[in-house]
């Protein structure tokens, strides 16, 4: 997996998505992972029923939003956030062209 030198983001598909807030404790971190894949799981359960599919995928959003994936962003200098962007249409477009293997 690749990460932008900044560790803000992961890329995937050449797309750009937000990591996981640093300052979680392992316990913060390991607890919203564990709710984040039952809500997951609860969303793929919930198939057919638009209520209960609803109150999965909030319940996913809460817990990418405790992990500092969603909603405001983790840092604290100004800098915009790109999470979702393709990566060649932001500022580490030439970072990541630079991490293709060479031919």
């Amino acid at each position: 997996m690749l990460t932008t030198p900044d560790g803000r983001y992961i890329v995937v598909d050449g797309r750009l998505w937000r990591t996981t807030d640093p300052r979680l404790s392992a316990a913060e971190k390991e607890q919203a992972v564990a709710e984040l894949m039952a809500a997951r799981r609860a969303v793929r359960a919930a198939a057919g029923d638009a209520d209960a599919v609803r109150a999965a995928r909030d319940r996913v959003d809460a817990a990418k939003r405790r992990l500092g994936e969603r909603g405001p962003v983790w840092w604290n200098d100004g800098a915009p956030d790109y999470n979702r962007r393709m990566v060649a249409r932001t500022p580490y477009a030439q970072w990541f062209e630079a991490q293709a293997p060479q031919k």
